[in-house]
């Protein structure tokens, strides 16, 4: 057993390394970098403040946070006793989506409470539903969903093509399925559609990947742990701390469930290909990597190197990170991945890999070119001042309607570090905000976080999504251990914008349906997506800055079964609704009624 936390490769760590490469038949030797994983060293980078260490003055904050104020109240617990365990430094999701149809988006906050089973008293994950007016109620107990397992995180979909956004949740040893009954509540379906699993799952997706007509779901799971194999580690100054996932050579498979279309779902895991492969997985993004018109998806790994699952087309799928440049950095190092989403950051029509990582790594920027990828963050201006922060959730918007991609990133610690940010809470940090100068290049918002007062805590998920229906982009940071923040955008409606849902044939969401907006001889490009952050589901809706830009010509939409639409000319500062199949009328577009901006108008 463990006493120490090393900083350098142990035969623990070289097992796990022949454990990975032995998986994906690899005849090469990589160093799987780890860093400072979860220990303060004398190598900490410092924070890149200032000289003085204190935060600069914004002439203007980007977000308000107002939890509180409007009503979310929700406190996050690893415990009431926190032991150190492994998993109560993961903890810690939320989701952003329309439960009701109402045309607002709800807030779903998940629980990590107690492992222990025999507390009888176990506090739930919570609902709260959008009032319309800036306020939330929370609704948990008349919805159905407080589910008291030890929850990590939540992914959303429509899987019965019932028009009903249904909701699953990942938990330690047993995840959660609750298909909405379209009437304001949820039934609790886990085992009769067979998704239940026993492994500690983190982030989930749901996606068609075989483009069938139902959205299948893809889990991600990070260690085979249990009670019994937890290890007591320190930190440099002796003092209990979290472990490492290295220490426990413990690498999980993730899975794969097949949709039937009758309400039920089949492990495909192994028909599929992804037993090939093992690894820490923390979180997951989906999207058509290499152009070849099916669906693929990639995942980011903790301290081992990433997954591309690239689609066969026959059910199958091939572990291509390696070959295709994106499985480690440009060092060849693999490093603690997190967060991760999909966009196409420099706008050139395919999708680009941001991955957050661990304190003293960089967090990560993959390009794609045409399928291959290449490591381009020392020249984005993302990696230095990301070094002294650990990031979890995060996504790339154009909070600022600019018309450039910005970047957020949830921040929080998983071990000491020689900057105390809260006297209450050792594993408290800012959070990080990124303003888009295109051509991959990026300047830091100070104060972190883009709050005019320094928003600190250990976050985890963050979940994205226009919660008041005003245009901009919007954000839920669920905390470990602490209080649920709402960081409502105040910059982002001054500036032109377009709002796009997109439904496909069966009457659900299009997830992984691509989307060429043309404004002004400009084209940007969007994946309808809810799956990316960490441990999160977001507002599947795509928003668009668009500058001074106030029509759009037109839209150009691949479906998820591979057809291709256009549509257009669109009012700008407006939602539209795009259904598959149903062409839109020159110079009205399908417009959306703004009273109830999800649901068509008359």
């Amino acid at each position: 057993m463990r006493k120490q936390n090393d900083h350098t490769a142990s035969a623990t760590q070289t097992r796990s390394n022949r454990l990975w490469l032995a998986s994906i038949g690899a005849t090469i030797v990589l160093t799987v970098g780890i860093g400072s994983w979860w220990g303060a060293s004398s190598g900490t980078p410092k924070s890149t403040l200032n000289k003085t260490n204190e935060p600069a003055i914004a002439a203007e904050p980007w977000f308000v946070e107002c939890a509180v104020d409007s009503g979310i109240s929700f406190r996050h617990t690893r415990g009431e006793k926190p032991q150190h365990w492994f998993p109560e430094i993961v903890t810690g999701g939320c989701g952003l989506f329309d439960y009701d149809n109402d045309g607002d988006l709800d807030a779903y906050l998940v629980q990590g409470g107690e492992m222990d089973d025999g507390v009888v008293d176990k506090p739930a994950s919570a609902l709260f539903r959008n009032r319309g007016d800036g306020t939330f109620e929370e609704i948990t107990e008349v919805a159905g969903v407080g589910q008291k397992r030890y929850g990590m995180g939540c992914a959303t979909g429509d899987y019965d093509n019932d028009g009903d956004i249904d909701l699953f949740v990942t938990n330690l040893g047993g995840n959660t399925l609750y298909q909405n009954q379209g009437d304001g509540t949820f039934k609790e379906v886990t085992d009769q559609a067979g998704v239940r699993g026993a492994k500690w799952s983190a982030s989930a997706a749901f996606a068609d990947y075989d483009a069938d007509g139902w959205l299948d779901l893809f889990v991600v799971n990070y260690v085979s742990w249990t009670p019994q194999t937890e290890l007591h580690c320190r930190d440099g100054a002796g003092r209990r701390d979290y472990c490492k996932p290295s220490n426990y050579n413990a690498p999980a498979i993730d899975t794969l469930y097949h949709n039937r279309g009758d309400g039920t779902f089949e492990d495909v895991t192994e028909l599929a290909g992804l037993a090939a492969a093992f690894g820490n997985g923390l979180g997951i993004c989906h999207g058509d990597f290499n152009q070849d018109g099916r669906l693929d998806f990639y995942v980011a790994n903790d301290g081992m190197p990433n997954q591309l699952w690239i689609n066969k087309g026959d059910g199958r799928f091939e572990n291509d990170a390696l070959v295709s440049g994106c499985a480690v950095n440009a060092k060849g190092t693999a490093e603690a991945g997190m967060g991760v989403q999909a966009a196409d950051v420099d706008q050139d029509g395919d999708l680009d890999f941001f991955i957050s990582h661990l304190r003293g790594e960089t967090n990560t920027l993959f390009v794609n070119h045409q399928g291959m990828f290449e490591d381009v963050t020392p020249i984005t201006g993302l990696g230095a001042p990301s070094l002294p922060y650990t990031g979890w959730g995060t996504g790339f918007h154009d909070f600022d309607h600019d018309g450039q991609h910005d970047l957020f990133i949830a921040n929080g610690s998983v071990a000491r570090a020689d900057k105390v940010w809260d006297p209450n809470d050792d594993y408290a940090e800012p959070n990080s905000l990124f303003r888009g100068l295109g051509a991959n290049k990026f300047d830091e918002v100070l104060p972190q976080g883009g709050t005019g007062k320094i928003v600190l805590g250990s976050s985890r998920a963050a979940a994205f999504g226009d919660i008041d229906n005003d245009g901009d982009v919007d954000i839920l940071i669920a905390e470990a251990d602490g209080p649920a923040h709402l960081l409502r955008n105040a910059i982002g409606s001054r500036k032109s914008w377009i709002g796009l849902r997109l439904i496909e044939r069966h009457g659900r969401d299009a997830i992984a349906a691509t989307a060429k907006i043309n404004a002004e001889n400009k084209s940007f490009f969007r994946q309808v997506e809810s799956a990316y952050s960490f441990a999160a589901a977001n507002d599947s809706r795509i928003q668009v800055g668009l500058g001074g830009a106030e029509v759009v010509e037109s839209v150009d939409v691949t479906w998820p079964d591979g057809s291709r639409e256009s549509f257009g000319p669109f009012a700008a500062r407006k939602y539209h609704t795009i259904r598959q199949g149903q062409m839109s009328s020159p110079n009205i577009g399908i417009t959306l009624n703004q009273e109830n901006p999800k649901a068509l108008a008359p």
